[in-house]
This record gives structure tokens, sequence and C-alpha cells, in this order.
């Protein structure tokens, strides 16, 4: 289907919209004669326009047109519309222009804060976060986001909400081998979840995730650990999880390299092991003399 016709369209509707808004005359003094009307269907109109480049996939010109009625809407005072249209425009250029869509979701964001709604600005940093995860490929700075989403959620006690912010944190953090604090976190989320009966099955894993970042750092600290868990979290011994650090402590104990590769084999035959674990694994591995630095 041609589209060329309804992006022609836009960009008039776009064109009478300027004019309209240059009409109004100075927007203070025309705030109280018909200036504010004329403002507000200028704000319309860059809507409409919008929504048509988005018929057309023109997803910078969408973009452009919500920042101009996000832009005119706070001019107007109405906060709400403002934050709404700086949201539109972001997830039109999250399909054009990375850092663009990042500029509208801030500046979405800061509305949000200030109006008081955190829940719906942690949300928000999520989607910036995803930005970063996969389009800009800037692990840092999503982290960043995660953690400010997480923050957020918590001061409104939405605790798994938060949780989720904090795994992903985690997980980034142990691949870039900020190992203290992947532990922190994932000891913290395995303590949160071991006592409520709906996620208590999950703290194993998370305590297994802890587990395996202290071993990265040091085979004391991984023995202690486990021993901890256990105490804290009974459950914890009988899990699959802890049978198998167990026998991963044994076998560096003795630099078997065999022996740890075997046990991890045994594992991921019942319970597959992603790519997160594997890593791991084969970053403790390593540790063992004369290994060759794979789990085949």
């Amino acid at each position: 289907m041609d589209n060329s016709g309804k992006e022609k369209e836009a960009a008039q509707l776009m064109a009478d919209a300027d004019k309209k808004v240059k009409s109004s005359g100075s927007l203070l003094g025309g705030m109280f004669g018909g200036g504010r009307h004329k403002v507000e269907e200028a704000c319309e109109m860059y809507c409409r326009a919008a929504n048509m480049f988005k018929i057309a996939k023109n997803w910078s010109g969408a973009g452009n047109a919500f920042c101009k009625a996000a832009r005119l809407h706070m001019q107007l005072q109405n906060k709400h519309d403002c934050a709404t249209s700086f949201i539109d425009a972001g997830n039109a250029y999250k399909k054009s222009d990375p850092n663009e869509a990042i500029k509208c979701l801030n500046a979405a964001i800061d509305i949000y804060t200030d109006m008081g709604r955190f829940t719906i600005a942690a949300k928000h940093h999520i989607s910036i976060a995803e930005v970063y995860e996969s389009d800009l490929v800037d692990i840092e700075k999503a982290i960043a986001h995660y953690e400010q989403a997480a923050d957020y959620y918590k001061g409104e006690e939405s605790n798994s909400s938060a949780n989720k912010c904090l795994l992903k944190v985690g997980a980034y953090c142990a691949q870039l081998e900020q190992y203290q604090k992947a532990i922190e976190i994932y000891e913290q989320v395995g303590a949160n979840t071991m006592d409520n009966p709906l996620l208590k099955y999950s703290a194993k894993e998370y305590f297994f995730k802890a587990a395996l970042c202290h071993f990265i750092v040091d085979e004391l600290n991984a023995k202690i650990a486990v021993e901890k868990y256990e105490e804290m979290f009974p459950a914890f011994s009988d899990s699959r999880e802890c049978k198998l650090l167990k026998k991963l402590l044994e076998a560096h104990e003795e630099q078997n390299s065999e022996a740890f590769t075997e046990a991890v084999k045994e594992f991921d035959s019942i319970s597959r092991l992603d790519q997160w674990h594997t890593t791991l694994l084969l970053r403790i591995k390593k540790t063992i003399q004369g290994d060759e630095g794979d789990l085949k």
C-alpha cells in the first residue's frame, strides 16, 4: 500500500499547525484571547500529523511531531498530556533514532517524578535501559536505569517489580566482573523471596548465582557462603544447585577439572544451564591448573 499520500498530508498538517502557533501571537498575551484556543488546535494537529507519519512508517517525522505537541502541552500547563506526547515521541524514535528516544523518555520521566508518579517513571526507566541494552549496547548505562527503576519501585512498595530490575543489574554486574555488587543483589533478592510462599522456589536460584560469583573471587568465600545460605534457607540444602556447588568445590579443591566438568554435565542433563551460568562456570574452571577452558 502506498502511504506517500499520508506523508504529504502529515507534512501539510505540520505546516498548518506551525502557522497556527505563530498566529497565536505572544503566548502569554494570547492566552487570554483566542491564542490559547489556537495553540490547543495546533497541538491536536501535530498529534494527527504524527499518527499519519506512523502509518507511513516515517518514525522520525512522527517523533518530531509528537515532540512539538509535547512542547505546546507544556506551555499550556497540561503536564499529563505533555508527558504522554513525549512517551509517544520516544516510542516512535525507538525505531529510527535511539538517542532521541532516550531524550524524549527522560523528558517524560522528569514530568512524572515532578507529579509524584514514580511507578510510571520507573516503567520508562526500564524502557530506556532496554534501548541501551539492545540498540546502543551500553550496558553500564542500562544498569544505571535499571537501578533507578528499582529505587522508584521500592519507594512505592512494588517489591516484586524492584526485584526484577535488580536481577537484571545482578546479571550484568557478574558479566562485567563486578562480582561483589552482583553478590549483594542476589543475596538481597534471595532473602526477600525465601519467606514468600509463592516466590521461595526462586530463592535457591538466586543463592546459587551468588555462590557462583563468590566462587570466582575466592573458593573459601564460596564455601562459607554455601553454609550461610543453607542456614538461612534450609530448603537450599536439598536443592540440586546446592549439591552441584558442593561437588564443584570438592573438584576445585582437588584441582580435578574432569570431575568439575562431569558434575556440570550431570546437572545440565536435567536442568539446562543458560549462557550466563555457563560463562561463570567456565571462569571458575579456568582457575583449575592445567585446564583447557571448556565444559565438554
